[in-house]
């Protein structure tokens, strides 16, 4: 595995998958995402926990649907690296099973695992990742302030899975990020507290800045908010820069942390979409209709903001800005969109953004 600059915390959508393979090769080759299999029906998941009795009581459909998921994520990863966390899927053994084996056995991904999952699960992604010889990610959340009995639970976990330090990727994710400062706190115990433990093979930050909600959207449709997510890194960068070169920085990229809690069945959603676009400091958000005899030309107004703002980049800088120029200034049904399309060049704009944002302060 290459040795990656960046880790993008991502649901395994169409939209997030499709956006990665828009990405230009020479980007995939600097990250390693930490994909994410959302459940498939039921009501949003709780961070950290199992909800009991789970919603999904088909087993067949549940496995044709992992299917249907896991297969197009081993293609369209293509060998390159990064992990995979199937933790709202896990507990149903006999319709993961045949993914979990194409993952094991067809991709480079690895395996992940936290200290509040079932022991046998635990266990199971401990075989299999010996098995693959890839190794393990631990995936750590870090909602409060570590404590002592953070740190000893966590090196069970580890005397557990009987696997070498020198395979096991610490995963400490954050959560969504609304203060830098609060959420700076838990990430400097975490590294200091947990980074600490044993000799990880690495060690990654994570954590999500874009807002699940704007208030008064429908009054204000165009916003610029802050990446919390990118101050976090900087604040830790500073802080301990003497482990700058240990710990990869990664985010949720353009999608709210609990994005992927969601079912990926749903009803449909509201008759409206966020245009996104990552800058220096922040996102600029514009609301438009996904429905209506305007939506079209009001979706190309959104575009125009963003282009038109002093953040705009050239349009060669990924097919992010070619797409939202393209949308910004052309004519008639086609080009302008939807909200899947929005998510979809929100991330290849972003991804493409944060590898140039690192890779002038890697060394």
């Amino acid at each position: 595995m290459v040795e990656p600059i960046y880790v993008p915390v991502l649901p395994t959508t169409r939209a997030a998958r499709s956006a990665y393979a828009q990405l230009d090769l020479s980007v995939r080759r600097r990250i390693a995402p930490l994909w994410t299999l959302a459940p498939r029906v039921g009501p949003e998941r709780p961070r950290g926990r199992r909800t009991f009795p789970d919603p999904d009581t088909d087993s067949a459909e549940l496995g044709r649907w992992l299917a249907s998921r896991v297969g197009p994520l081993v293609e369209v990863m293509d060998g390159l690296p990064g992990w995979v966390d199937a933790a709202h899927v896990e507990c149903h053994v006999e319709a993961w099973a045949s993914s979990l084996w194409q993952l094991t056995t067809r991709s480079t991904l690895r395996l992940v695992t936290g200290p509040e999952r079932g022991r046998e699960h635990q266990r199971h992604a401990a075989d299999l990742a010996f098995m693959s010889g890839r190794g393990l990610g631990i995936r750590v959340l870090v909602d409060d302030l570590p404590e002592a009995h953070s740190a000893t639970e966590l090196m069970e976990l580890v005397d557990r899975l009987r696997l070498q330090s020198s395979q096991l990727d610490l995963l400490l994710d954050i959560g969504p990020v609304t203060d830098s400062s609060d959420a700076g706190k838990r990430a400097l115990a975490a590294v200091d507290v947990l980074g600490a433990l044993v000799a990880w093979r690495r060690v990654v930050l994570v954590s999500g800045a874009f807002p699940r909600t704007l208030r008064d959207l429908e009054v204000r449709p165009t916003r610029h908010v802050e990446r919390h997510d990118w101050q976090l890194n900087r604040l830790l960068r500073a802080a301990r820069s003497g482990a700058r070169g240990n710990i990869v920085y990664g985010d949720y990229s353009t999608e709210h942390a609990f994005s992927a809690n969601m079912a990926s069945v749903r009803q449909p959603g509201p008759g409206w979409g966020l245009v996104r676009y990552t800058t220096p400091e922040g996102f600029l958000i514009a609301r438009a209709p996904t429905r209506g005899s305007d939506h079209r030309s009001r979706a190309r107004e959104m575009a125009r903001w963003i282009v038109e703002s002093g953040w705009f980049r050239r349009i060669g800088q990924s097919e992010g800005e070619r797409w939202l120029h393209a949308c910004a200034y052309g004519e008639g049904a086609r080009g302008s969109g939807s909200a899947e399309k929005w998510i979809q060049v929100g991330h290849v704009q972003h991804l493409h953004f944060v590898v140039d944002q690192l890779t002038p302060t890697i060394g």
